[in-house]
This record gives structure tokens, C-alpha cells and sequence, in this order.
């Protein structure tokens, strides 16, 4: 059985809340899910940026904590 591994992508929004998509990589599938809105899906390629498409999407978040 592949081991499980487990990244994140967070992105804020307009009003300072945080919204995070989890990224569950198994063997060569990730699976993506989203805290605010129970939002999932399997992607095979790119998926930080299918989670940050969703973030940008769905929930206008779009301010990347980490740069500065």
C-alpha cells in the first residue's frame, strides 16, 4: 500500500479569513479538499494549482500568506 502524504494551500480573503485546500497525495493520485466548503476532487497534475484556482473561485481568496 503507497504511503499517505499531506500538503496544504492556503489563501486569504478580501475580509481576512483564511481558506485552506488540503492536498492528500497516495502513489501518483492527489486528492483535494477544501475546509470552507467541503469542496473535493482528484487531480493526477498541477493540484496547488487546481487548489488555488478553487481558493480564487470559489471564495475570492487570493492573498498567498507566505509572500511578502
Amino acid at each position: 500500500m503507497p504511503s499517505m502524504t499531506t500538503s496544504k494551500v492556503s489563501r486569504w480573503d478580501q475580509h481576512g479569513r483564511e481558506h485552506i485546500v488540503h492536498v492528500r497525495k497516495s502513489g501518483m493520485q492527489r486528492q483535494l479538499s477544501c475546509d470552507t466548503c467541503d469542496w473535493s476532487k482528484g487531480a493526477q497534475f498541477l493540484p496547488w494549482l487546481k487548489a488555488e484556482e478553487h481558493l480564487a473561485e470559489a471564495h475570492q481568496a487570493t492573498v498567498d500568506p507566505t509572500a511578502t
